[in-house]
């Protein structure tokens, strides 16, 4: 049956509507703010998938259609998310992720598709909003509900949700998000404003958030079905307390070395250790022999995980010895490449980055296909984390969403000088 929710947030319409569209979902809703329009869906699966980390996906689909447009390219059809859309995923999945249970193993996935789109009225925090609700009103384990706005500054004035005419006035562009009790997730530009001025808005904009969350609340105490039993995964107490007891001291040692490549090898001896002896086991079945050395290896990298964290809250050290007030060797060159408009390398401790600057004409400008009112762009950071610079073997190709966001941080904070 369907069911029709209102609310009135800082001059906009709110609507939700729910048990008509996508019913087959774990949890559907449809989300209108004024004239944009957001289906957020959240589906779950019944078995926990191996592996030793919560396998979470949000997407955030732009469809060209909602603002009135026809693809380019040859086939006149959406192809790949745009840097927008992945980017915007990252901001949803930042603030949901640490609001599901430790040991939750089950796959989740939560599809925004955007289907109509008003400038003025945010598509992005929409999402957010559907995404969060989604997950209420299902029967899958949340311990939400969150929400998030951005918040501009206009005029030293504050203003929830700017619209675009604002956002070129403004100063500030921050989007924060989290729940009734806390912020969460902030991520942030601005022209160089005061820390004070910046935690005066980042409150500001939690006051609105603490709105939308009651009215979650609300939807989800109206609606919302009974949620499932979800078995979480816990390590097996007497496989924990064997490898700690066997590697713990000589683990802390290992993880203090001062040289980066010689405490990760040291660490790395100590796992393979470890590993060895579970892997060359006898077990019944190799089902029961892949889910040993799952566990085996999640023991390992909690116990390292815990530690540094350990040491650096409790002994205020850092692995490297470094105290918390103190920074690694800084090293700054220029001029690596004869022929590249600019270069530079920048060495901090053993981390090395190279930075390559080109100069374009107009007709460089990257043209975009988004739903932000940007048909252009004329400033581009990009960020390439190849697997050789941390020693390892990976996937190359095509940037993946972390290179997508890690460059996109860059790029804001640079685009204001």
């Amino acid at each position: 049956m369907k069911r029709v929710f209102e609310k009135e947030f800082f001059g906009k319409k709110i609507v939700v509507e729910t048990g008509e569209i996508a019913k087959q979902a774990d949890g559907a809703v449809f989300v209108r703010l004024n004239d944009t329009v957001v289906l957020s869906t959240a589906c779950c699966s019944d078995e926990p998938k191996e592996g030793d980390f919560f396998p979470l996906t949000v997407t955030y689909e732009e469809k060209q259609y909602a603002i009135g447009r026809i693809p380019g390219g040859f086939l006149r059809r959406e192809g790949r998310p745009g840097e927008h859309a992945t980017l915007t995923a990252r901001l949803i999945d930042r603030p949901i992720r640490p609001m599901f249970s430790d040991g939750f193993r089950n796959e989740v996935q939560i599809i925004n598709t955007v289907m109509s789109v008003d400038l003025d009225s945010t598509p992005e925090m929409t999402a957010m909003f559907g995404s969060s609700l989604a997950l209420g009103i299902s029967d899958i384990p949340f311990d939400g509900p969150i929400a998030g706005v951005y918040v501009g500054r206009v005029n030293g004035k504050l203003v929830i949700n700017p619209t675009v005419e604002e956002r070129e006035k403004s100063d500030l562009n921050l989007a924060v998000a989290g729940t009734k009790e806390a912020i969460n997730m902030v991520e942030a530009g601005a022209n160089e404003l005061s820390e004070d001025e910046m935690l005066d808005a980042i409150m500001f904009g939690h006051e609105a958030i603490k709105q939308l969350c009651e009215f979650e609340d609300e939807i989800i105490k109206e609606i919302g079905k009974p949620k499932r039993e979800i078995e979480l995964y816990k390590p097996d107490q007497t496989i924990v307390d064997d490898i700690y007891g066997r590697i713990y001291d000589r683990m802390v040692k290992a993880i203090s070395i001062f040289d980066k490549l010689e405490r990760q090898n040291a660490i790395d001896s100590l796992k393979a250790e470890i590993v060895d002896d579970y892997d060359n086991r006898e077990y019944k079945k190799e089902k029961e022999h892949k889910a040993m050395m799952l566990m085996v290896n999640d023991i390992l990298e909690n116990m390292v995980a815990n530690e540094v964290r350990r040491l650096i809250t409790e002994e205020k050290i850092r692995p490297d010895g470094r105290k918390i007030d103190e920074i690694r060797p800084l090293d700054a060159q220029v001029d690596l490449l004869p022929r590249v408009h600019g270069s530079a390398m920048f060495t901090r401790g053993q981390t090395q980055v190279i930075s390559t600057c080109t100069l374009g004409i107009k007709e460089d400008e990257q043209i975009l296909e988004s739903l932000s009112p940007e048909d252009s762009k004329r400033w581009m950071h990009h960020y390439n984390f190849p697997p050789f610079s941390v020693g390892e073997i990976g996937r190359t190709g095509t940037p993946g969403r972390r290179e997508i966001g890690h460059g996109a941080l860059g790029e804001r904070a640079l685009s204001y000088v």
